[in-house]
């Protein structure tokens, strides 16, 4: 037996339980590891082996087969040490190795961004995970282990894995039904995000534990022997509150106090039939007063992870409300272990096992994305698809279709087939005649209206309708395959646009030369190939053009021949080649450019230079009202000015000022600096006051790269629960 007593301890726990563990072969992976990693270390200081041993013993936790405890043990080597899967596959199998190899990491390839080698990262997950649920599994017990020990690392860094953390990982766990890891996921990435307002919880907590105690076991109690009356034996009655995360979500996200969460304290009553559990919620109601909407029916409709419970919300005597969870145990061990109770509670797994129906969604996020090349539409896909709650509407016959919180009929069309979206040509919700941007809502009976024109077709105009990436990618699959010569005409003509707005001037022949790399990305052949992607949507280029903006000004206006300045012999000159403002003045070269504070101009806005006296040519928005008041005042000394791109790293971004409105609530400012920094802007200087009316004005000074950004800046901003208007200030 090794000495180690974390690995004492697994395998002690592993032998006393009823399965039938190969410990043989979970020794000798752990021997193999532990050779492997000898000499490497974590940041705690930690002999590495400790990272594979707490990963292996969150599986046995969750019930996990022998292969699976094996290839948690393993799951580093091949990325962190010499050994290879050949080697895996000869001393441990092949189920153990593809295991490994589902969960190892992609090497660094070059990659446009972090963003992309993170969305690479998923796409190998989601692929491997399709054949093999194990590996999601063991992924998210190694993240689990990691965040449990992410204090030893930087701040910036315990930041950037925990907004990872939240807005992959969790969705993930939450859509497999694993419980416990995603509430501590959520509690540990929310301590990192937002340590003030976890302490604050924390302490809220800990106060009143004495008193939340003893209200859970007073209501255990009572139902303990009204219950006794009517069953024999007394069914399993839990306590619980509510995680962390949970209470902030709604204290701080939807501005409630602590002590209006109703679902802050909970009871959970365990049966043994479906028939028990609605004579339970009877009993209940009965014992206790029923607060109005507050019962919600998941065993009959069940969420998209197969979690299935009776809930309701009702008031004691005391005056204080609670919730009351009512399922059988078969429902509550998938309640508290997901997909995973496969292994912990059914015996005879042999091999791999499909759950086809639970796989369903990886295997649609995998179809959506098989249209676009932009590997960045992967990790939206999970933020979109996995995170929001469902709505459950129903066909004429019957059949229930399940869609995101805010999906219109465009998106039930395409859930039902493909064709029925692309023949669609009007709706209807419980018999009346709806518009196509009609939001779905639980409960209603949606009709489709097609085309029986088996050529009829999508609108354009859907993609900005629809909210599912399963149907945007359907809409986009047609135009693509049904409409190249409209593509490649569209796809010009936006283009062309394009460079207009960025003053691109390139020749025809040239093109194909100067596109070549994003061709090559996109796997477009030719121009036409190119143009109509664009055409159809599989290239934004709004991604791109910035780039290309910078690569235009390297190749053609640097090279450019620059001319005289004797016209204007009173204005300074830059000491560079291009002014660091990143502006060109039309006939003079290297002036000295400066942006007026009174409009503060960003790349994107229409722009004109005014000539000083000895202090070069000052820039100004052609919207400015200085420019507006004087532009007819000498006119001589108005200059044409324009933008050459983002000029030299240390000026390739501009402050501009933001005036935000909004709620004054706890936590606004916090959500929204985490929305900047989800977004990687900086902030330079933060200030608010208190409107008279009761409402919160912020503004914040920050640097973007232009107006393009500037706009999506603003669109992020406007999310934020509780922001009214954000706009920019020309104070």
């Amino acid at each position: 037996m090794p000495n180690d007593s974390a690995f004492e301890e697994l395998i002690s726990i592993a032998t006393a339980q009823d399965k039938n563990y190969n410990i043989q072969k979970i020794i000798s992976a752990y021997e193999f590891a532990s050779e492997k990693h000898d000499g490497q270390f974590r940041e705690s200081g930690e002999p590495y082996i400790t990272h594979p041993i707490a990963v292996a013993r969150i599986l046995l936790d969750l019930g996990m087969d022998t292969d699976t405890i094996c290839a948690a043990l393993l799951h580093d080597v091949v990325e962190d040490t010499q050994a290879s899967l050949s080697d895996l596959k000869k001393l441990f199998g092949e189920d153990v190795a593809n295991l490994v190899d589902g969960v190892t990491k992609l090497n660094q390839v070059a990659l446009y961004s972090k963003e992309e080698q993170q969305a690479e990262n998923i796409r190998k997950m989601l692929l491997s995970m399709s054949k093999d649920i194990r590996v999601i599994i063991i992924k998210l017990g190694d993240r689990l282990h990691n965040m449990r020990t992410l204090g030893f690392r930087s701040e910036q860094k315990r930041r950037t894995v925990s907004l990872e953390t939240m807005s992959i990982f969790v969705p993930l766990a939450n859509r497999l039904g694993i419980r416990q890891v995603k509430e501590e996921l959520e509690d540990l990435s929310f301590s990192y995000l937002d340590p003030y307002a976890y302490n604050e919880i924390d302490q809220m907590l800990e106060k009143s534990k004495s008193e939340r105690e003893e209200f859970i076991e007073l209501i255990k109690s009572r139902l303990a022997e009204r219950l006794a009356q009517d069953f024999n034996p007394l069914p399993a009655i839990e306590g619980r509150v509510k995680s962390s995360y949970g209470i902030y979500k709604k204290v701080y996200e939807q501005g409630r106090l602590f002590e209006e969460i109703y679902d802050k304290y909970a009871v959970r009553v365990i049966v043994n039939t479906v028939t028990d559990c609605y004579y339970v919620l009877g009993i209940v109601h009965d014992m206790f007063q029923p607060i109005p909407n507050r019962f919600k029916d998941y065993i009959s409709t069940p969420k998209a992870n197969m979690y299935q419970s009776l809930h309701t919300t009702v008031m004691g005597r005391e005056g204080i409300p609670f919730e009351v969870q009512i399922r059988t145990y078969e429902m509550h061990h998938t309640a508290e272990f997901g997909i995973a109770a496969h292994w912990k509670y059914k015996e005879g797994v042999k091999g791999k096992y499909k759950f086809d129906t639970r796989l369903n969604w990886v295997r649609q996020i995998l179809d959506t994305q098989q249209e676009s090349n932009d590997v960045e539409d992967i990790v939206r896909a999970i933020k979109d698809d996995l995170a929001p709650e469902d709505v459950f509407a129903m066909t004429p016959k019957g059949d229930v279709i399940s869609l995101p919180l805010g999906s219109t009929v465009i998106d039930f069309a395409y859930a039902i087939h493909t064709q029925v979206g692309h023949r669609m040509t009007g709706a209807k919700a419980d018999k009346k005649l709806v518009p196509l941007d009609y939001v779905i809502k639980t409960g209603e009976i949606i009709e489709i209206i097609t085309s029986k024109d088996p050529n009829h077709g999508p609108n354009r105009a859907w993609l900005d309708i629809c909210q599912t990436n399963e149907a945007k990618s359907k809409i986009r699959s047609w135009f693509k395959k049904e409409r190249r010569e409209e593509n490649i005409v569209e796809g010009r003509q936006e283009l062309e646009r394009e460079f207009k707005r960025n003053l691109m001037r390139i020749p025809e022949e040239e093109l194909p030369e100067f596109l070549s790399l994003d061709m090559k990305r996109h796997s477009c052949e030719t121009i036409d190939d190119f143009y109509a992607a664009v055409g159809y949507g599989g290239v934004v280029l709004s991604k791109i053009m910035p780039r290309l903006k910078d690569e235009y000004n390297k190749k053609y206006i640097q090279n450019q021949s620059q001319q005289s300045a004797q016209a204007f012999p009173d204005i300074p000159r830059s000491h560079s080649s291009k002014d660091s403002s990143g502006i060109v003045v039309d006939g003079i070269d290297n002036c000295v450019v400066k942006l007026s504070q009174c409009c503060s101009p960003l790349p994107g806005d229409e722009i004109i230079g005014f000539i000083t006296r000895g202090h070069g040519v000052s820039v100004h928005k052609k919207d400015c009202i200085n420019y507006i008041s004087q532009k007819n005042s000498c006119p001589e000394r108005w200059i044409n000015v324009h933008w050459a791109g983002k000029g030299e790293a240390s000026s390739s971004y501009y402050k501009v000022v933001l005036d935000v409105v909004g709620y004054d609530r706890i936590g606004i400012m916090a959500d929204i600096m985490t929305s900047l920094q989800e977004a990687r802007i900086m902030t330079h200087e933060v200030s608010g006051r208190v409107l008279k009316n009761g409402n919160s004005s912020m503004m914040l000074t920050i640097s973007v790269a232009g107006t393009a950004e500037l706009q999506s800046v603003i669109s992020r901003l406007k999310k934020v629960e509780g922001v009214m208007s954000v706009d920019r200030s020309t104070k």
